[in-house]
């Protein structure tokens, strides 16, 4: 059996999944409607850079973190956009669940339970 290759199918069943579908199915609603890709693009850079500057050591005020939260619970009123952030976390449970199964498999090199 090679990794790679199963790594590699792997890849392909999530890129062939409903989870990737939904996701690309609602970011073409979302690209057919300006407003709503505007609001997306700018939550999107104002939380690259809220990361960025949290993975840098700094702690953004209260104030900053509460700001973004409202942002992201208007965003979640546009049903486009919701549906985008619903198929985004059902993804990431999928790739986090691949992600233990893997983790899970390599304990017993350092003497965890199987």
């Amino acid at each position: 059996m090679n990794v790679i290759d199963k790594a590699h199918e792997l890849a392909r069943a999530i890129k062939d999944s409903s989870e990737v579908a939904d996701i690309t199915s609602a970011m073409k609603v979302i690209e057919a409607d300006q407003e709503s890709k505007r609001m997306l693009d700018n939550f999107r850079q104002n939380q690259i850079e809220l990361q960025q500057r949290m993975m840098s050591g700094e702690m953004p005020p209260q104030e900053e973190m509460e700001k973004m939260e409202k942002l992201f619970e208007v965003l979640n009123l546009n049903l486009g956009i919701r549906r985008l952030f619903d198929a985004e976390r059902r993804l990431s449970v999928v790739i986090e669940d691949v992600n233990k199964i893997i983790t899970d498999s390599l304990t017993q090199m350092y003497g965890g339970a199987q």
